[in-house]
């Protein structure tokens, strides 16, 4: 999965907004019969605990669509794309006082040593989903620097079922939400809420903490947030008659 589309919807008022499970189904309905489509999460918000990051409430809802082929995607987000669906009027109303970002990224997978997720019954596993606004004084230094360094620590989370660092692209899409350019995005995801807060006061979070003093000079910060993470596969083409 080489691409990813993702989109984020905002409490920036916190007028306690919370999505409708009608809404999530519509909202799963439309991405799994994506054309194109290889996996996709759906993310809601969570409660974990970080030694060092507070960065206050994550969104209230957030998507994100994995596509193996660039065409595949700007074309479910062209005009006339399938993708239009998730913007019609009454779909997603129970947020409609939200501020939704969408961004499309290249993926970069790095291993972990035990990828299968062992969820409680009944639970969704959770992702801590991290962004840098930007920009570094010199992109090419700060990535290099980051996937040389940076994902070989989260492999020592314990728990860590999956890494993932995101970069910038030049994309066609014409959903009708602001863009925004982050620099970078990463993703991790561990069992549960509680098996998250558990790596994040590890000895792992503090060596990831002391690489972070080492990066090369960048703006804008960083933000972190729990999400739990529930996969979608696509559905297979309807039987022509």
């Amino acid at each position: 999965m080489r691409f990813a589309y993702l989109a984020f919807f905002h409490d920036d008022r916190q007028e306690n907004l919370a999505i409708a499970h009608e809404d999530v189904d519509a909202v799963r309905r439309v991405i799994a019969t994506t054309p194109g489509l290889a996996l996709a999460n759906i993310y809601l918000p969570e409660v974990a605990t970080d030694m060092f990051n507070k960065d206050g409430p994550p969104p209230v809802f957030g998507f994100q669509l994995y596509f193996h082929e660039l065409a595949d995607m700007e074309a479910a987000l062209a005009p006339s794309g399938h993708l239009q669906a998730l913007a019609a009027p009454g779909v997603l109303s129970s947020i409609s006082g939200s501020r939704p970002t969408q961004q499309a990224m290249c993926v970069r997978p790095f291993p972990v040593d035990d990828a299968g997720v062992k969820t409680p019954a009944g639970g969704l596993p959770c992702s801590y989903l991290v962004h840098y606004p930007g920009p570094a004084e010199d992109m090419n230094g700060w990535l290099y620097h980051y996937v040389t360094h940076h994902p070989q620590l989260m492999r020592g989370f314990p728990g860590i079922r999956h890494i993932e660092v995101l970069s910038r692209l030049d994309w066609c899409g014409s959903l009708p939400w602001p863009r925004v350019d982050h620099m970078q995005r990463n993703r991790v995801m561990f069992d549960s809420p509680a098996a998250l807060a558990h790596a994040l006061q590890s000895p792992a979070r503090l060596e990831m903490h002391a690489d972070y003093q080492t990066f090369p000079p960048f703006s804008g910060g960083s933000r972190h947030f729990p999400m739990s993470t529930e996969a979608v596969h696509p559905l297979p083409p309807p039987i022509a008659a």
